[in-house]
Formats: C-alpha cells, sequence, structure tokens
C-alpha cells in the first residue's frame, strides 16, 4: 500500500463525513422533514 492510496483512502472519508454532516444539517430543518413525510407517504401510495 502506497502513499497515495493511504492519501486518497483519507480524502475519501474526510468527502463522507463532510456529506453526511451537510445531510444531518438539512435533516434538522422542518421544511426538509415535511418534504421526506411527503415523498415516503407517495412511495406508500403508488406501491399498493
Amino acid at each position: 500500500m502506497g502513499i497515495s492510496s493511504l492519501f486518497k483512502g483519507a480524502i475519501k472519508g474526510a468527502v463522507v463525513a463532510k456529506v453526511l454532516q451537510v445531510a444531518e444539517r438539512e435533516l434538522r430543518k422542518p421544511e426538509n422533514q415535511r418534504k421526506i413525510k411527503d415523498g415516503i407517504k407517495k412511495l406508500r401510495g403508488t406501491r399498493r
């Protein structure tokens, strides 16, 4: 395992952590929670 692959792994980890952080922040917003609930209701309605 070379230094470049170790470096790439570290960058991937940092990117994933940042994406999760942003997603978590967006999920805390009430308007986004409402959109998610509406989307789930639509999905459940189409399956039946």
